[in-house]
């Protein structure tokens, strides 16, 4: 994202955080930014996979839309409540995104199942999610690192729990998840100098 290699070399662990912490926008926002890229030709692409079909996984389409309506420029933003990624048509939308975007640094976010003390939390770490893992559907992995959601408790009829997961404790996460990566854009944009100026640089080395 800038010039300098050590800027956002920070800790790069990966976290948990429940939503309703009081800090846990600033929390994740400094995580993220820790993971985020140093190059300047690095595109930042964020995938947001599920469906508004089922409840508790529409966390990644609620996700990508609130992320378009706040206007995020800098990030590329797919996967919404009216174009939602889900498995008919997620390995085709890889297959575009490395088309369109040349080697670029993806953020997969999508809600996960997991143990009763863990629902509520937001997860953040390096390395891909996996898709459909909690309903034993084989999807390919997606994501430089990822964010998710723990919705509801796995263990017992997935589909069904997915399909009796609260809206509210979805959409307050949907709304952590995308306040923090809408925050993490704007702050990387501010410090990232301009394509000119790196240009200007590039020049003056040859």
């Amino acid at each position: 994202m800038n010039v300098k290699s050590s800027f956002f070399e920070r800790n790069r662990d990966p976290i948990r955080i429940p939503h309703d912490e009081l800090d846990a926008l600033t929390t994740l926002k400094e995580s993220l930014l820790s993971f985020l890229p140093t190059s300047l030709d690095k595109q930042i692409v964020v995938v947001c996979i599920g469906t508004d079909r089922l409840t508790g996984d529409s966390l990644g389409p609620l996700v990508g839309t609130k992320l378009k309506e706040k206007g995020v420029s800098s990030f590329h933003i797919y996967g919404t409540l009216e174009e939602p990624i889900h498995a008919v048509n997620l390995k085709e939308t890889l297959k575009h995104i490395h088309k369109a975007h040349h080697n670029p640094f993806v953020i997969g976010i999508d809600a996960c199942l997991g143990k009763m003390k863990s629902v509520g939390m937001v997860s953040m770490a390096g390395g891909p999610v996996k898709p459909g893992a909690g309903v034993n559907k084989d999807l390919p992995p997606v994501g430089n690192m990822h964010i998710t959601g723990i919705v509801n408790v796995s263990g017992f009829m997935e589909f069904f729990v997915l399909q009796n997961t609260r809206l509210f404790l979805v959409m307050k996460m949907a709304d952590l998840i995308a306040d923090c990566i809408y925050e993490a854009s704007e702050d990387a944009s501010r410090k990232k100098p301009s394509r000119s100026i790196f240009l200007n640089l590039r020049k003056s080395k040859q």
